[in-house]
């Protein structure tokens, strides 16, 4: 490593450790306010992401009751409309 590459990580690791010593003094809230805040917010996080779970499948399930409901109608219409052909059949063949 030449001195140019050894001074830049010095004056990189010197930037660190201030810019953390500033932000310690200067953070609006102690360490465990702070800690209970994140802790907070992802408890949060976590109950919309469960009722958002929950309402997407509450959705889910009246499309598919929604879907049976409508395959079950067009099923009867067929079953309705092949026994009327029947029905229609039979009397021609009894008129013949």
């Amino acid at each position: 490593m030449s001195d140019n590459d050894s001074s830049s990580i010095g004056w990189f690791l010197a930037g660190l450790g201030l810019g953390a010593l500033v932000g310690v003094l200067y953070a609006p809230k102690s360490g465990k306010e702070t800690r209970d805040t994140i802790l907070q917010t992802a408890n949060e996080g976590r109950d919309y992401l469960s009722k958002s779970t929950q309402d997407l499948k509450n959705q889910a399930d009246q499309w598919v009751q929604k879907g049976k409901e409508t395959i079950s109608r067009s099923k009867e219409q067929i079953t309705s409309a092949v026994e009327a052909g029947r029905q229609a059949y039979r009397e021609a063949v009894d008129k013949s």
